[in-house]
């Protein structure tokens, strides 16, 4: 095109731009903008303001309690000084069994074989695995019980590692569910709702409080490859109506572990960029017209997938771990997808800042054969679990790193189906479980709630899984009644109409 012509066009390009920006629905879609953010912030107030802004209107605010607020969130400033700039959510699909693993129950191994009480049961509903048996034997733990750390808390033998890290954590006893089956349970403690279609615990926090690593996704999610059980859906850690930048990205084993976001043969770098700044002009002008701001989101998200092109390759390279960190997380660590190379990923993910992980591991559903099954699930998580937490811990990062560990539901004390000396199954029972937490503003060393003798159902401080998120979110600094979102003409919010805070858990 010779210097004439690109005159021309440039003359053009300014002329019609001119235009649009004479247009009535051009002025007045600018002009409602300001007005429309003066008058929000009017009755927002601070929340609406932003952070170099609070700084300088209430000194008091500066400093940690908005080092981490982060960018691209709801939020500019936090309801309260948060204890953890990050989480971590250790996951167990299919319900662990709390009677076989932390809640110790003597009574009920000296009633092995005897019929569940009926004063005991009152009643409640049964799943239609186990509702038609004929009898309902209680089945006593197999395994061994001892007391750890100053604590002195009981712990299966089956978790001599997580013993080790006993007076870190905080165990919660007396967390119950409504939901009785995998799904809607699943779904229910991920995103407060048993129907699908809610955003995710993650979502939320991403929503609220935006990134503080402008290379990597707020909100990471590993799943144990190559495990049974019952399937895991993206919506579980999905952005549901929230904008679907909000959704959690999935890292897989493999040379590519992000799906399409290697340039494909042929590509370079320097052509990427390219292509992007081209894409970036002609959304620039698109924007100038239509004042869409789901134009902005496309623009970020793709700038996000470039620079993630250099940053997720070195977050998941482990070459320049040394031998202690593997001996550390076990031998599973060298082998990419296993929980403890997730685990360790996990930990290399909050070192650069990462909001929210989440990792999922599946194939806890032991209604039958549960002694060899429990066996197999907590030799592969036992070791790398603790040493997540003891990594943190020396590193300096736990006290602001908040860990959690559970599943969905429990199981049942007594045996779904043949009950043998050595040999039993647990259906799924919601009426009590455990969990565990550990670092940042959780009182580590302690024991919250209590079960009556046979672990089925709660004696003491009830804990239901609005109240595990309303203490998540209290912990990161959200109240959880404020972080709200408006759809289809309802304020929605994770713990949705509930939810109160664990305050016997806090430090």
């Amino acid at each position: 095109m010779s210097e004439l012509n690109k005159t021309t066009q440039t003359a053009a390009n300014v002329a019609s731009d001119l235009a649009a920006r004479l247009t009535r629905r051009y002025f007045f879609g600018q002009s409602t903008l300001g007005i429309s953010t003066a008058a929000l912030a009017g009755v927002l107030g601070k929340d609406f303001i932003f952070g170099d802004q609070l700084r300088a209107a209430d000194p008091k605010l500066a400093g940690s309690t908005l080092d981490n607020i982060g960018k691209g969130g709801l939020l500019k400033q936090f309801h309260h000084p948060p204890k953890a700039k990050r989480i971590v959510y250790l996951f167990m699909s299919g319900g662990p069994s709390q009677i076989d693993l932390f809640d110790y129950k003597p009574r009920l191994n000296q009633d092995h074989g005897v019929e569940l009480p009926e004063s005991v049961r009152k009643g409640q509903r049964l799943t239609g695995m186990s509702g038609n048996q004929a009898t309902l034997p209680l089945a006593g733990s197999a395994f061994a019980f001892k007391q750890h750390g100053q604590s002195g808390a009981w712990l299966s033998e089956l978790l001599p590692h997580t013993a080790k890290v006993a007076d870190h954590l905080c165990f919660v006893k007396s967390v119950f569910t409504e939901a009785i089956n995998h799904d809607p349970a699943v779904t229910f403690i991920q995103t407060g709702s048993q129907v699908a279609g809610r955003p995710s615990l993650g979502a939320w926090l991403d929503y609220g409080l935006g990134t503080t690593n402008e290379n990597l996704p707020a909100f990471c999610v590993l799943v144990t490859k190559n495990k049974g059980g019952q399937p895991l859906y993206s919506r579980l850690w999905g952005s549901g109506f929230l904008p679907a930048s909000h959704q959690g990205v999935q890292l897989r084993a493999g040379s590519s572990p992000v799906f399409y976001l290697s340039n494909p043969d042929g590509i370079t770098r320097e052509s990427r960029r390219q292509l992007l700044d081209g894409i970036n002009q002609l959304h620039e002008l698109e924007r100038g017209q239509r004042l869409d701001p789901l134009i902005e989101q496309r623009v970020a998200q793709s700038e996000m997938a470039f620079r993630m092109q250099a940053s997720i390759p070195d977050v998941a390279d482990f070459s320049n771990e040394p031998e202690s960190t593997f001996d550390l997380y076990g031998a599973d660590a060298k082998t990419p997808g296993t929980f403890a190379a997730n685990c360790l990923l996990a930990r290399r993910l909050l070192e650069r800042d990462v909001r929210c992980i989440q990792l999922f591991h599946k194939d806890w559903d032991h209604h039958g054969g549960l002694p060899g099954a429990i066996r197999g699930e907590c030799k592969q998580v036992d070791q790398a679990s603790a040493a997540l937490v003891q990594d943190l811990a020396q590193r300096g990062l736990l006290d602001d790193t908040l860990v959690v560990w559970g599943g969905e539901f429990g199981r049942t004390s007594y045996s779904q189906g043949k009950l043998s000396a050595k040999d039993y199954g647990r259906d799924h029972h919601p009426r009590c479980f455990t969990m565990w937490m550990a670092g940042g503003g959780v009182r580590g060393g302690t024991s919250y709630g209590a079960t009556d003798e046979y672990s089925y159902n709660i004696a003491e401080n009830p804990v239901h899984i609005h109240d595990i998120n309303a203490t998540i979110l209290h912990l990161m600094g959200i109240d959880h009644q404020r972080l709200t979102f408006k759809y289809q003409g309802r304020h929605y919010r994770l713990t949705d109409v509930e939810g109160n805070l664990i305050n016997g858990v806090l430090a």
